[in-house]
């Protein structure tokens, strides 16, 4: 169905969400119907972070929110959904958008088949009336499915539309695009360069892909690098426990501005620890863009004020390839926690591939490798 009929049928005026390939469509129009309009259409750091602006809109207005998120995102919200919205607590009323990526009997990425195995489970687990929307079903059947929804509502309660792969379109093409002239897979190239054998902890989405595009293309082995195929925002804290129990091994980390926003915390923790054998790379192109690019608001964070507040000792931003070639290197021998971001444009190849190994074989050769490290 269009997006923008399923928008008509909901009738809500406010929607705040994390971005999602599947629901791609709809992230489109509400870019090209509002933008990022705090009155309309906020694109928040995480899941739970989207429900607790929800809630606060439903105080302000009484009127009812949409949160839209991937079916990964279920865990950042069962806190507020059963501590704050739910019926036995403050009775907010929510209509939830999910995507669901690894749905039983279609193909998809290892870390999302369990999570779509129970992505039902886990609403009906937390009371939310749920209803899946396909590629098959008719405008009439979801107008429906919001009627009933209507009753749950009224009574405090909430509901959630369960997006199916190909089953939202929207015909408007929107361009996602910022100033930096950097591209992200020649800055992954110039960090393993610069890494070498020394283990590298990669976050979730294009990152991970391209290090291990870079890794195949150079003839270099794979098991330097964890790539965390999954759970954004927590890449930091897998780098920060294998430094500490490494400490004679330079470990880096590759993350990505809108990982970082979603669990901004983990800099904090890593800083307090201050690890003095670990690199802290954020590539910052202010976008989601694994799931189409829609924006974060990265832009507008002083991430090195960031990291310094929170305990990193070198923390530098740089925007051209010299100047990222020198930090590295500097980082590399300063003996200090350190933190470099790094600011690229969007986009990525067309024909950009995927790890060949299964997760599984990732940890085993990473852990293999960390053995032989100091």
């Amino acid at each position: 169905m269009k997006a923008e009929r399923l928008f008509d049928i909901i009738g809500s005026d406010f929607y705040s969400g994390v971005p999602d390939s599947q629901l791609k469509a709809l992230c489109n129009f509400l870019m090209d119907k509002y933008g990022i309009d705090k009155n309309h259409h906020i694109i928040a750091a995480n899941e739970g972070n989207c429900l607790a602006l929800a809630a606060g809109y439903h105080l302000a207005t009484g009127k009812v929110p949409v949160v839209y998120m991937q079916n990964s995102g279920e865990g950042n919200i069962i806190n507020p959904l059963a501590s704050l919205v739910n019926d036995k607590v403050y009775a907010i009323p929510v209509v939830f958008i999910i995507g669901w990526r690894g749905e039983p009997g279609v193909k998809d990425e290892p870390q999302h088949i369990y999570q779509g195995i129970v992505t039902e489970t886990l609403m009906k687990d937390m009371d939310v009336a749920t209803f899946a929307i396909g590629a098959d079903t008719t405008d009439e059947e979801v107008v429906a499915a919001m009627d009933d929804f209507r009753k749950v509502l009224e009574n405090g309660k909430q509901a959630a539309f369960i997006i199916r792969k190909g089953a939202l379109s929207f015909d408007k093409k929107v361009d996602y695009k910022n100033d930096c002239t950097l591209n992200r897979e020649e800055v992954i190239r110039h960090i393993a360069k610069v890494t070498g054998t020394d283990p590298v902890v990669s976050t979730t989405g294009k990152i991970s892909r391209e290090l291990f595009e870079t890794r195949t293309n150079a003839g270099q082995p794979h098991g330097t690098d964890f790539l965390t195929v999954g759970s954004m925002g927590h890449c930091s804290s897998i780098a920060l426990g294998v430094a500490i129990n490494k400490p004679d091994t330079t470990v880096w980390c590759i993350d990505g501005d809108g990982a970082v926003l979603m669990h901004m915390g983990a800099m904090a923790v890593v800083g307090a620890n201050a690890p003095k054998n670990m690199v802290h790379i954020v590539i910052n192109n202010a976008a989601h863009e694994t799931v189409g690019g829609m924006p974060t608001v990265a832009k507008n964070v002083d991430l090195i004020g960031v990291a310094k507040a929170c305990g990193y000792k070198n923390a530098v931003s740089v925007s051209d390839l010299d100047s990222l070639d020198k930090e590295l290197n500097t980082a590399k021998s300063c003996n200090e926690l350190s933190l470099i971001e790094v600011k690229c444009q969007v986009g990525a190849r067309d024909d950009l591939g995927r790890p060949t190994t299964t997760a599984l074989e990732n940890k085993q050769n990473f852990m293999k490798h960390l053995k032989g490290c100091n």
